[in-house]
C-alpha cells in the first residue's frame, strides 16, 4: 500500500514537473533568464543569429556580423515581442526552458522553432555605426 502511494506520488510530481516546463516563459522569467547574456540561436544544427540582452528590455540582435540591429522586447499574452530600429512589424516568440536552454518558437505561420545553441556573458560582436564601405 505504501509503496503504491509513493508511486502515484511520484507520478504526480513528474506530470506536474513536465506540464509546467511546457509553459512558456513569463516577462519576468525570460528577463532573469537573459539579461546580461548574449545567446546564440539554431534552427536545425545551423546557426540562425544571436541577441544580446541588455537592461531595460533592451537588445541587440545580429543575423550576420556586419548587420546589428537595437531594439527591444515586451511581454505580450504568452509571448515575447521584439520590435526593432528598422521599423519592422513586432516579432512575437514563445520562450521555454528545456533543460538549461531556452527553446523559442514564433508566433507567426511559420513556426519556426530555435534552440539556443551557445551563451556567452560577453558583448555581440557588432561593427560600430558609420563604419564600413
Amino acid at each position: 500500500m505504501l509503496k503504491s502511494a509513493f508511486i502515484s506520488a511520484a507520478l504526480l510530481a513528474f506530470s506536474a514537473t513536465s506540464l509546467a516546463a511546457s509553459e512558456p516563459l513569463s516577462g519576468a522569467q525570460f528577463d532573469a533568464y537573459a539579461t546580461g547574456k548574449t545567446l546564440t540561436f539554431a534552427e536545425d544544427g545551423r546557426v540562425y543569429g544571436a541577441e544580446q540582452y541588455l537592461p531595460n528590455n533592451r537588445v541587440r540582435w545580429a543575423y550576420n556580423a556586419d548587420t546589428c540591429m537595437e531594439g527591444i522586447w515586451y511581454e505580450k499574452e504568452d509571448n515575447i515581442c521584439f520590435v526593432y530600429e528598422d521599423g519592422g512589424t513586432p516579432q512575437c516568440w514563445s520562450f521555454y526552458l528545456e533543460g538549461e536552454r531556452l527553446k523559442a518558437v514564433f508566433n507567426g505561420e511559420s513556426g519556426t522553432e530555435l534552440y539556443e545553441a551557445t551563451q556567452t556573458d560577453g558583448p555581440l560582436a557588432c561593427m560600430a555605426p558609420g563604419l564600413g564601405v
